[in-house]
């Protein structure tokens, strides 16, 4: 079963909470591919899990898309409390965002 990224992402506080993030992404990334290879999504929306970016490139690019769109959307100029959180919510923007 997968887990709940984004309550996984609330917890994310130092690298090794950062680097559990990442594992069950990855996993939430392979059990997509698996539930596509039985029974593929339609080819103009999101996959089964909700994975927009397929590929690599894809992926790093909505990530740093998000990232800066977010950036500019801040409403301060104040500094991230949590760097380890900023990280992984760039990360998991990589999955959806367009």
């Amino acid at each position: 079963m997968s887990a709940d990224l984004d309550q996984l992402l609330k917890s994310v506080h130092d690298e090794q909470s950062f680097i559990g993030f990442l594992e069950a992404l990855g996993s939430d990334f392979a059990q997509e591919r698996s539930l596509e290879k039985t029974s593929p999504s339609s080819p103009y929306g999101p996959g089964a899990l909700g994975w927009e970016n397929g590929s690599v490139d894809a992926f790093l690019d909505a990530a740093a898309s998000w990232a800066t769109a977010s950036t500019r959307c801040a409403l301060t100029d104040a500094p991230v409390s949590n760097v380890w959180q900023r990280c992984a919510s760039i990360l998991l923007a990589g999955k959806f965002y367009e």
